[in-house]
């Protein structure tokens, strides 16, 4: 059992809502304290239409001793008199003991009426609803308490009138401008829709007189006559147009729906009517319940709420809706037509069923052709679901324009297919890079198998190039936009730590700021500048010469091509043999600069050695052939 409480200052009454309950669940059977006086009138209370529980105080006020239930309240329980009276409400009802004791207590002390309402729901549906009023009399505590019964009611009062749940007809009331009431033993029960249509509260009286009829201005005066008489002959159905004027000045027209049932005798046992705010929208004076809730989506571009939007004639839309469909809310017609720009022929199916009641709910995503323009296309998001009401068929839905989280969506998945490949590049060019290493070391084991010191240096030199490499390029995943300074300034910081400062030699370079090379071009690139490199380390510098320096400089040529000039200020090399022909570091260069697909000469200069390298600026990169 679930209870709530709120108080309504409008109509100064306590409601309590109660779900899931059984009322038999909540008496129990326990030893009376004494025994009460017999209620007088027993008989006459037993056909009144309503309950009537006496309760006296005990102990202060701080429990009641229950005098007397009311009749529903034994039937609902399946209980007598003799199981509760006398007894102490705390002790055979603890529930309601629980829920009632404050309001009893207050009363018992102040001598003020107070007002309730309590709201039983079964699985979220109101069963039971019930209007108290509890007040002081003679030292009692008196609950006179108005049922209304919804659902699981057995009595055939009711039989034929359709269940709701309180919320939503209350929701469906507002966005339709309906209300409704009906009337048993000549008092009128009236739903919230009819006091928005009338544009005031509710009133202690209203439950005695037809407020609707009272309203009708009077030039329709006769037509009320001819309603009654019409309701009265024993029609079980009847339908009309009045007109009223609200307690607000405004005059409305009203659509009226009556259903009467009737005994075997012919005899009238209950009415129920619908009632309809027909009146013309174009009156702009006229601000009706459906105008609040339409202006609450007021600054929603890419948010509608469609209020029956499965009604050709008397939709209702707010703002964002013709943003969205980009069309003119004065001459927009709610024809099935744009169901053709709707591109998902699942979807075009999903509407149709709704529309031929196959189906209750619709919710899909769809693309949108703009006014048929499949250039124009927007990611849609749709919500519909139909009520039936007051024997008529409404729909509420919400339509969200969802194109650009669509489009972030894509690109993050986009970005997810991305990254997948770039991992496998980086699996792929690791396994290529240390190939390369392993080739090197093999060919200079061969060539250099006296002088392993000769053999850790170079590789020592290209592990460094190389870690750098990825260290670098696949920390920020971008396998195109390599900028070279930055890859040779640490080159040069981690040659100068290797080598520099064990044999006293200078690294200085010279790059261009706004050269920026793809991992294709680098990567060979940074191999044949370590090889250079270290076949100065190795040949141009005797163990005594002095200031010894190895300087690069990089520049671009032109938009395609860049150039590497390496130089060291060393011995030099013998010019007969400038043909780079006859070594095995002069052979690994070549290859790599093959490679590169660029370009590698000799330099004659006046000291030292030099060589001139051309190399792409340029070159098709693996990873877009992937995508």
């Amino acid at each position: 059992m679930n209870i709530e409480r709120r108080y309504i200052k409008l109509e100064d009454t306590t409601e309590i809502r109660i779900e899931n309950i059984t009322e038999r669940e909540l008496f129990k059977y326990v030893e009376p304290i004494y025994k009460t006086p017999d209620i007088p009138y027993r008989k006459i209370l037993k056909n009144l239409p309503c309950d009537m529980d006496v309760f006296i105080p005990y102990d202060g006020g701080k429990d009641f001793v229950v005098h007397m239930l009311g009749m529903s309240a034994l039937d609902r329980g399946n209980i007598t008199k003799d199981d509760v009276e006398g007894r102490l409400l705390s002790k055979c009802s603890p529930g309601y003991s629980e829920i009632l004791k404050d309001t009893l207590y207050e009363v018992y002390k102040t001598h003020e009426t107070k007002k309730l309402r309590f709201l039983y729901y079964q699985n979220d549906k109101l069963a039971r609803l019930a209007n108290v009023k509890v007040l002081y009399d003679m030292e009692k505590i008196v609950l006179i308490s108005d049922l209304k019964y919804t659902i699981e009611r057995k009595d055939e009062d009711l039989d034929g009138y359709e269940i709701y749940d309180e919320n939503k007809s209350s929701l469906i009331e507002y966005f339709s401008q309906t209300g409704s009431y009906y009337k048993i033993n000549d008092k009128y029960s009236w739903t919230q829709g009819v006091y928005n249509i009338i544009n005031r509260s509710r009133e202690e009286n209203d439950e005695y007189y037809n407020i609707i009829f009272e309203l009708v201005i009077p030039e329709d005066r006769p037509l009320i006559d001819k309603i009654q008489n019409k309701l009265d002959s024993g029609v079980a159905n009847y339908e009309t147009v009045i007109r009223i004027k609200t307690p607000d000045g405004i005059i409305k027209y009203l659509d009226l729906n009556f259903y009467s049932k009737f005994d075997e005798n012919g005899e009238l046992i209950s009415r129920y009517a619908l009632i309809k705010d027909i009146t013309k929208s174009s009156d702009k004076s006229i601000t009706r319940p459906i105008d609040f809730l339409l202006n609450g989506f007021k600054k929603y571009k890419k948010l509608a709420l469609l209020i029956d939007p499965l009604n050709q004639k008397q939709y209702e839309y707010s703002e964002g809706f013709y943003d969205i469909v980009e069309e003119d809310k004065d001459t927009y017609s709610n024809q099935r037509a744009i169901l053709e720009n709707i591109v998902e022929q699942e979807t075009v199916e999903s509407f149709r069923k709704l529309l031929r009641k196959e189906i209750s709910e619709l919710e899909e995503t769809f693309t949108y052709n703009v006014k048929g323009n499949p250039n124009n296309q927007k990611i849609c998001e749709i919500y519909i679901e139909t009520f039936e009401f007051g024997k008529e068929e409404h729909s509420i839905g919400f339509l969200t324009d969802v194109t650009e989280d669509y489009k972030k969506q894509q690109e993050l998945q986009e970005a997810n297919e991305h990254q997948k490949v770039l991992i496998k590049e980086v699996h792929h060019r690791v396994k290529n890079n240390l190939q390369i290493l392993n080739s090197f070391l093999n060919l200079e084991k061969r060539a250099y198998k006296n002088q392993p010191n000769i053999i850790i240096d170079h590789m020592q030199s290209r592990l460094s190039s190389l870690a750098l490499l990825h260290e670098k390029t696949y920390n920020t995943s971008d396998f195109k936009n390599i900028n070279l300074k930055e890859y040779i300034d640490d080159q040069d910081s981690k040659l100068k730590n290797l080598i520099g400062l064990r044999d006293g030699i200078e690294f200085k370079s010279t790059v261009d700021d706004s050269i920026t090379l793809s991992i294709e071009i680098i990567t060979p690139l940074l191999l044949v500048v370590d090889e250079l490199t270290m076949n100065s380390i190795k040949h141009a510098f005797p163990q005594d010469w002095p200031n010894k320096t190895i300087t690069k400089t990089f520049r671009k040529i032109d938009e395609n091509t860049g150039e590497l000039i390496i130089k060291d200020n060393g011995v030099g090399m013998d010019k007969t043999k400038n043909d780079m022909k006859h070594s095995l570091g002069c052979e690994i260069i070549k290859n790599l600069t093959k490679q590169l697909d660029g370009e590698i000469k000799y330099l004659d200069v006046d000291e030292g050695t030099a060589f001139r390298l051309l190399f792409p600026l340029t070159m098709e990169h693996t990873i877009s052939k992937s995508k």
